[in-house]
């Protein structure tokens, strides 16, 4: 499997999981830095690791993260609905 590597130097497998991904930026952004991070720093940081990676795994990674994300988006309109039907109770 090829790697990537952030910028302080930890290595990332890129064998197609989105959240190995996100568990690094954790931890080499928000926790390194005590939860003490902004904006710019994280993309400055996804940045670095995107122009790592070739046109084929952009693909791969932005069709996980777009599906992830529409989970999530799912998961919030059905908690909201739920809540709103327990309120009329």
């Amino acid at each position: 499997m090829r790697t990537i590597t952030t910028s302080s130097g930890a290595q990332i497998v890129l064998d197609g999981d989105l959240l190995a991904i996100l568990e690094t930026l954790f931890h080499e952004v928000t926790a390194r830095r005590e939860l003490s991070r902004s904006f710019d720093d994280m993309m400055r940081e996804i940045t670095h690791l995107v122009s790592q990676m070739t046109d084929d795994e952009l693909r791969s990674y932005l069709a996980e993260s777009l599906f992830l994300n529409q989970v999530k988006y799912e998961n919030d309109k059905l908690e909201a609905y739920m809540r709103k039907l327990e309120k009329k109770k």
